[in-house]
Parts: structure tokens; sequence; C-alpha cells
């Protein structure tokens, strides 16, 4: 579990993307979030695609950084 908490954890980091803000973007509760970040509850396929999409507003580097560690091997 969490590969994709670890991989968003990695780019709200990496790009000082705050929970609240993708949470606001995303339309959903920051806790939501929080949980993923934190690796408590995987997000859905569907969660990882709106995950996406919202970072594609914020940042579109933090996207594909987002997507690349979540699909990279477990090096």
């Amino acid at each position: 579990m969490g590969k994709a908490g670890k991989a968003l954890r990695q780019v709200l980091e990496t790009y000082g993307i705050s929970q609240y803000q993708l949470a606001v973007t995303m339309q959903i509760d920051r806790s939501n979030v929080s949980r993923w970040v934190s690796e408590e509850r995987d997000p859905s396929a569907e969660a990882v695609a709106e995950v996406n999409a919202a970072l594609k507003q914020i940042n579109p580097d933090a996207a594909s950084t987002f997507i690349r560690l979540y699909l990279g091997s477990d090096d």
C-alpha cells in the first residue's frame, strides 16, 4: 500500500503544493489528501486520475512527476 501516497507526498513537497491547495482544486476535503499522503488509505484509480488533473491545473510539471513516480519501478 502507499505507492500513490508516496508519489503524492514527494510531489507536494518538491513543488511546494499544500494538501489544502490540492484538495480545493479537486473539490474534496483536505482529510482525504492527508490520508493518501500519510499512506493511511490508497486513492482509487479514479482519484489518482483526479489528482493528476488537479496537479496539471496547479503545476503541469508536478503532474508529470506524479505520474512518473506513480508508474515507475520500486527501485
